[in-house]
């Protein structure tokens, strides 16, 4: 369930606080920043409920570990972009990179965990 409320505070605040998920879209991705934010903040609300509800659990996770890996790209752009701010705001944009590695590998082990 602490999978599953993660994705889903984080999916929430796509919709709460869009303009900051905007500012780490990858430019080379087509459409808006505006429609890649909400589009990624549904994806983590579909997973979370998915990993909360225990006959889709596995998919979920599984679906979580997908998820993780493909904001991966953001993260990287975060933190080219953070280069030039305070030492704070640097530490929690590469901060974010290597968070990325225990985060697939906890949505791994739910889905092997999982029936």
């Amino acid at each position: 369930m602490a999978l599953a409320t993660l994705l889903g505070l984080a999916g929430a605040t796509h919709f709460t606080r869009p303009k900051y998920y905007d500012a780490i879209v990858p430019r080379s991705l087509p459409g808006t920043p505006r429609q890649w934010t909400y589009v990624s903040g549904a994806a983590e609300l579909a997973v979370a409920a998915a990993v909360a509800t225990p006959r889709t659990r596995r998919l979920g996770a599984f679906a979580a570990t997908a998820l993780f890996v493909a904001v991966f790209p953001a993260n990287v752009k975060m933190a080219l972009d953070f280069r030039g701010k305070s030492p704070k705001a640097r530490a929690i944009a590469y901060g974010r990179l290597p968070l990325q590695i225990p985060l697939v590998a906890w949505a791994w082990k739910v889905a092997k965990a999982s029936p």
